[in-house]
């Protein structure tokens, strides 16, 4: 039912092209990636309690007021933050109503509807962050969702370029396909691991003496070499998917993609042995958040490469089934 008033509503709006929901489907992934970003920069900037309570920012006011304990910068920094969900629960909207309104397929309508509910659980998660006075797993879980989100709206743009009529595509061996899948795993550890440096870390998120944030109590260097062994683990994987890529044959777009999370891990790792030895500056942070998404969304674009949905052959039937090559 709720679908149904979703497509009446739709109706309403013009038709979109191709390009258009490209597109969208872009700009979602940016406020995914994005709001991962101003939400490092929130932290680094020990305003993580500008607005020290959730869904308000104060009792009795959803907007910043004049509290002494709690300096106006801070309140500016992490009430900005806040309102960047609205956008990116604006392009989340758009993304469904684009793709409904083309009638896409199950597949893409799936996506998109994870859009809008993954930021919603988002916004519940930053609020737990916030009740909870900024425990480190509580931040850790909040970065994680961000880069799952990441992950899901690469691969919804993915999906919205292809086909609705075509079929499936294989274009790498399955064993390939299983080292690429290792690849996400070995992504995934070095996310969790860097969540734990964070835990562990300089940058708690608030700098009150009064209540000082709890933080993870294990040796930050032993985290810390923990993570960039995983990067280098993942790196490694990489380099054998692309010599396996390479022996068998792979098309353009793979190639390009794989080049392109390549250079964006050996990036990553520059931009975190640059941090070690500089002691964790307020800005490195920021982007090096930045480039974990990057790397996300580029895994995914790469995961998704290796089985495509193609436009079926002029002489081809819907019963064709997938091809393999």
């Amino acid at each position: 039912m709720l679908n149904r008033a979703f497509q009446r509503l739709a109706d309403l709006f013009p038709m979109p092209s191709l390009r258009v929901q490209r597109l969208i489907a872009f700009v979602v992934l940016l406020t995914q990636a994005g709001i991962s970003v101003t939400g490092a920069v929130v932290r680094v900037t020990a305003s993580g309690l500008g607005c020290p309570t959730w869904p308000q920012c104060f009792p009795g006011s959803f907007t910043p007021t004049t509290v002494a304990e709690v300096p106006v910068v801070h309140q500016v920094v992490e009430f900005s933050n806040r309102m960047l969900t609205f956008v990116v629960v604006l392009a989340a909207a758009v993304i469904v109503l684009a793709v409904t309104r083309a009638r896409r397929r199950r597949e893409v309508l799936v996506y998109a509807w994870l859009m809008p509910g993954g930021t919603v659980l988002q916004a519940v998660l930053g609020g737990i962050t916030v009740r909870t006075g900024l425990l480190w797993w509580t931040v850790s879980l909040h970065l994680l969702a961000s880069m799952l989100m990441v992950w899901l709206a690469a691969l919804l743009w993915v999906k919205v370029g292809e086909p609705d009529d075509g079929i499936d595509t294989v274009q790498a061996p399955k064993p390939l396909r299983l080292l690429t899948a290792l690849c996400g795993l070995a992504l995934t550890a070095t996310l969790i691991a860097g969540t734990l440096v964070t835990g562990a870390g300089p940058h708690a998120g608030d700098k009150s003496a009064a209540k000082p944030v709890e933080r993870l109590q294990v040796e930050i260097t032993t985290l810390v070499h923990l993570h960039a062994e995983l990067l280098v683990a993942y790196l490694a994987l990489l380099v054998g998917l692309a010599c396996g890529l390479a022996a068998v044959g792979m098309n353009k777009s793979i190639r390009t993609r794989l080049i392109v999370v390549i250079a964006l891990v050996c990036a990553q790792a520059l931009i975190g042995i640059v941090q070690y030895f500089t002691h964790v500056p307020a800005a490195l942070v920021a982007f090096h958040v930045g480039g974990a998404a990057a790397c996300t969304a580029a895994t995914a674009a790469l995961w998704a490469a290796l089985r495509t949905r193609e436009p079926l052959p002029a002489n081809a039937s819907v019963s064709a089934g997938k091809v393999s090559i």
